[in-house]
């Protein structure tokens, strides 16, 4: 036989007042879930200068960077140091416009994490097919 222990009117008073009620919150104001992530993925890269025709940002590696899968693309100047600056690029294609393209006498080469290599500016073409020659 079960026997059922009332509650006395005190200790619910009790109760109610240790614990208020929790507000209602809108359901405007409440997270979502996220229909879709977005695509995961991170290449890294350095940007190397064999010249500096502009003598800011000096010779040789002188960005660090990354594209996400999503494409965009995040560099990291390596000058001025000690912190260097940041900025972020809607893709490597509208970064290489910006900073690379425009300064073709840099002979700037670009080599991701994978070992593959893009080269720009005023190479032959016999200097920027080189290093696929070396490897076969």
């Amino acid at each position: 036989m079960v026997t059922k222990k009332k509650t006395t009117t005190k200790s619910k008073k009790k109760k109610e007042e240790a614990e208020p009620p929790a507000p209602e919150v809108s359901e405007a104001l409440k997270p979502k879930t996220l229909p879709r992530l977005a695509p995961e993925g991170i290449r890294t890269f350095t940007v190397a200068r064999q010249y500096d025709e502009t003598g800011v940002s000096g010779e040789g590696v002188v960005i660090e960077g990354l594209t996400l899968a999503t494409g965009q693309c995040v560099v990291h100047w390596l000058y001025p140091p000690p912190r260097g600056g940041i900025a972020i690029f809607d893709s490597m294609n509208d970064f290489i416009k910006v900073h690379i393209q425009p300064h073709p006498s840099n002979r700037t080469i670009i080599t991701y994490d994978d070992g593959e290599q893009e080269k720009f500016g005023l190479f032959t073409e016999e200097e920027k097919f080189e290093d696929e020659k070396d490897s076969d």
